[in-house]
């Protein structure tokens, strides 16, 4: 079916051509994905192996407000030569791009997917995949994507020594300066807007990700073990967040 890109409407096209890397040793799954992606309206580039993908990850775009991720979105395979798919996730975050991930892998077990997550993944897709079901993946994480860059309202909030200052992107600990990832960033926003309230997993998952996210509930966990290890003073005895088994957690 010949698609309409000049009509904003129609379902699935993009308003806005984003820019996606897929990295996949395997050609036919490259091409395929990087085909069905380009029929959607995205800019694509393809690479064949985690070196030239780390090449073009080093090839930021230079902008007034600073240095710019050069895609807004990667579709990374786990097994690459070179370069692994956990390691091109790692050079991301490292970077605090806030680029979202999808991860692609023949593994599909439980210890994959969380390893995925850990590394700063947003999402796991197992081979051999539907490419329908890859393109909404991809389409949901760029609305969210999106979404999440409006600008924030509110300056600061403050919670005993806790300081987090929402125009600045940053935040304080006891008038130490902590580094925390956007996830983490958007997560204890979202606890300080709403102290004592009991959220659980699938309200985080909801606010904080976006009620298109389709990735495993487990990436809740992971990044609030990686927020507690930087605002607690003893990330095993937590003050702050709080775990109520059966119900989710609480902050304050």
């Amino acid at each position: 079916m010949v698609q309409n890109l000049d009509n904003p409407l129609q379902a699935g096209i993009a308003l806005q051509q984003d820019h996606i890397l897929v990295v996949d040793d395997e050609a036919l799954i490259r091409e395929t994905v990087s085909l069905a992606l380009k029929d959607e309206g995205y800019l694509v580039d393809v690479a064949a192996d985690g070196t030239f993908a780390f090449e073009l990850l080093n090839k930021p775009i230079q902008q007034r407000t600073g240095e710019l991720p050069p895609f807004d979105l990667a579709v990374l395979d786990l097994m690459l030569p070179g370069v692994s798919g956990l390691d091109l996730c790692r050079l991301i975050r490292h970077r605090n791009w806030d680029i979202p991930i999808l991860i692609l892998s023949a593994k599909g077990s439980e210890t994959d997917r969380v390893v995925g997550l850990e590394v700063g993944a947003d999402d796991y897709l197992a081979k051999p995949f539907g490419m329908r079901e890859l393109v909404a993946r991809c389409r949901a994480l760029l609305r969210r994507y999106r979404r999440a860059q409006a600008p924030q309202a509110t300056s600061v909030l403050t919670y005993e020594e806790i300081i987090l200052y929402l125009n600045e992107l940053r935040v304080t600990v006891n008038e130490r300066e902590v580094a925390l990832s956007p996830k983490e960033f958007r997560i204890l926003e979202l606890f300080m807007h709403h102290p004592n309230r009991v959220w659980s997993r699938e309200e985080l998952i909801d606010k904080v990700w976006g009620p298109d996210f389709m990735g495993d509930r487990k990436t809740v966990d992971v990044h609030i073990r990686w927020l507690r290890e930087k605002i607690e003073s003893d990330p095993s005895k937590p003050k702050y967040i709080v775990t109520l088994r059966g119900f989710g957690y609480r902050f304050g």
